[in-house]
């Protein structure tokens, strides 16, 4: 039977992979994912496709095509499919084909448990990939802590809220690489987080 499966594979490392995300890209005769959730699965059976953000298009259509076609299709999304995911932008093109969504552990979860955040009372927020939201300066208003994921870089988020009349002394944290061997977290005023280095893979929270 054809299927289309939405598996979240986690923040990155396989200590994250839930039983049924195993099982479901166990069964699969497709893998498609980003090279590095891709790398989560190195003894499957599965054809594996790479997408990337310059054919995430192509990839996405092509993974309701081969599922029409009658095959098992394994979609792989970091964190949840369901957040900064591949889960919108499927809901729009799979049309009558059925797909099943495997939810995984969102590196929102991972920074709201190394940081002890009860994330159920903050704000959560993702600018992955849409540019800076508006929305942002008014949660930061609100009293809660906000868990952002970047558009892009720190740097870019922290002078944008610097030059939106933040006040520079709030106390702030990104945590960096979660889950992996080289993970980082630092806590500091949000003006001294433009004194750090940071790669793409990080989550910023105001307090």
């Amino acid at each position: 039977m054809s299927k289309l499966y939405l598996v979240g594979v986690g923040p990155g490392s396989e200590k994250y992979l839930t039983f049924e995300a195993l099982n479901v890209v166990g069964s699969s005769d497709i893998l498609m994912g980003s090279k590095r959730a891709l790398k989560l699965f190195p003894d499957t059976k599965a054809e594996k496709i790479e997408l990337n953000a310059k054919n995430m298009g192509e990839m996405l259509n092509l993974a309701v095509s081969k599922a029409c076609e009658g095959r098992a299709v394994a979609l792989l999304s970091t964190g949840d499919p369901g957040f900064s995911g591949v889960l919108k932008p499927i809901k729009k093109l799979a049309g009558k084909l059925e797909f099943e969504v495997i939810p995984g552990i969102s590196s929102i979860q991972i920074c709201a448990s190394k940081l002890q955040i009860s994330w159920d009372e903050a704000n959560i927020i993702t600018m992955h990939g849409k540019g800076i939201s508006d929305e942002l300066i008014s949660l930061l208003s609100n009293g809660r802590t906000t868990i952002i994921l970047p558009n892009n870089t720190i740097e870019e988020t922290v002078e944008y809220l610097l030059d939106q009349g933040i006040d520079p002394n709030r106390r702030a944290a990104v945590c960096e690489n979660l889950s992996y061997d080289n993970e980082k977290i630092v806590e500091v005023q949000l003006k001294e987080l433009l004194n750090e280095q940071f790669g793409y893979m990080c989550v910023l929270v105001v307090y």
